[in-house]
């Protein structure tokens, strides 16, 4: 930020830092991490998930993912919020990935077997987000409890 207004005293055009673009994997891995955060704490279980779902969705290896939830621990904590995310989702996934995301995202939220308030409220924003209608949140997560 500081080196942007730099640049901006100094009469230059602003750029955009490579760190802001936004792919496949930092949306999926930011809110699989905002997910498994929702109530206040990540456990090793809901942690292992979130490393298992970005290991099958994009056939790396664990020391890629670790690397990559590093990433991803990185921008979740510099986000004002999960809009620039969910964006990109609606602009690079069709409607069948959505889902996918919303089923895995209910995936790790009951991987401890409770529900609790801030993690349902935390599934029915995002999937208001993806654009998802409520019968679609409700098949995810009959899904995900299968």
């Amino acid at each position: 930020m500081i080196g942007m207004f730099k640049r901006l005293m100094a009469g230059e055009e602003a750029q955009p830092a490579a760190k802001d673009t936004v792919g496949a994997d930092i949306a999926l891995c930011v809110l699989l991490l905002e997910a498994a955060h929702a109530d206040g704490e990540c456990t090793a279980e809901e942690k292992e998930h979130v490393v298992e779902t970005l290991t099958a969705h994009f056939g790396a290896s664990r020391a890629e993912m670790d690397e990559l939830i590093s990433e991803g621990y990185v921008r979740r904590d510099d986000a004002v919020d999960i809009f620039q995310f969910t964006r990109y989702m609606n602009n690079a996934y069709s409607k069948e990935q959505k889902l996918e995301v919303m089923e895995s995202v209910w995936r790790i939220i009951l991987t401890d077997g409770r529900l609790e308030a801030h993690e349902d409220h935390f599934a029915h924003k995002l999937a208001n987000l993806l654009r998802l209608s409520h019968s679609e949140l409700i098949e995810s997560k009959k899904r995900a409890r299968q």
